[in-house]
């Protein structure tokens, strides 16, 4: 994959060296700017959305630390280029996936992408996958990706799941989160709980169900008050809940 990525570091002469050094032998790093000041550094995050930052310790008018500070939900990793090692401890401390000390040596910095590398592949994996934890502290727990992490829900808190084209509304008792998968992989996702396909368009937690109306299909009345048509085909598969 690729990795987005900033360097802030206040010497040119050190920049050039480390971007040398990633263009010649990190060619998934994907250099998006450089800074040589916090603020500077600060508005680059704020302009990207950054998968890594190489960044020195100490700068003028603050240092680091301070920039790290100042990023609100932080997604990004941090490999720390300095030629103090005193500063290790603090760095773990703001959760720096490396440290590189100077003057870099090129085992070394490949070593540093390619731990943020695997980072960034394992949280992308989360993030496009529904998950069902099998774990006995996680029972009745699904997660639903987001741009930030994934999002866990209470399975039985699930009125219904709307298609709308390859994305599905999950529907909840005060809210809905909109999900880009599609209606076939939530059933599969939901097989082992009580949730029917009542329609090519829904699927129900057969527990919300409050109404079945009559007809050739029918409907069903959610606990929500959301009136849902039954389709023909999928009628006997809803009932076979209620004998």
């Amino acid at each position: 994959m690729k990795l987005k990525a900033i360097i802030v570091e206040d010497e040119q002469l050190s920049r050039d060296i480390l971007r040398n050094y990633i263009e010649k032998y990190c060619p998934n790093v994907q250099l998006l700017g450089e800074a040589s000041n916090i603020e500077d550094a600060y508005k680059l995050i704020q302009k990207h959305e950054l998968d890594l930052v190489f960044l020195d310790v100490e700068m003028p008018f603050g240092n680091a630390f301070d920039l790290l500070e100042k990023v609100e939900n932080r997604t990004f990793e941090t490999v720390f280029v300095t030629a103090y090692d005193h500063y290790a401890i603090e760095a773990l401390n703001n959760h720096a996936s490396y440290y590189l000390l100077k003057p870099i040596s090129i085992d070394e910095l490949i070593k540093a992408v390619n731990i943020v590398t695997q980072i960034k592949e394992k949280e992308n994996e989360l993030q496009h996958q529904i998950l069902v934890p099998k774990t006995n502290s996680a029972i009745g727990k699904i997660t639903i990706p987001q741009q930030d992490g994934f999002e866990v829900l209470d399975i039985n808190d699930i009125i219904f799941c709307k298609a709308d084209d390859n994305y599905t509304e999950i529907h909840l008792a005060n809210s809905k989160k909109l999900v880009s998968k599609t209606l076939k992989y939530f059933e599969e996702a939901l097989k082992e709980h009580t949730f029917a396909r009542i329609h090519k368009s829904y699927l129900v937690n057969v527990n919300e169900i409050v109404k079945y109306k009559k007809g050739k299909g029918g409907s069903v009345i959610v606990s929500s008050g959301k009136e849902i048509l039954v389709s023909a085909s999928q009628k006997s598969n809803l009932l076979s809940y209620f004998k």
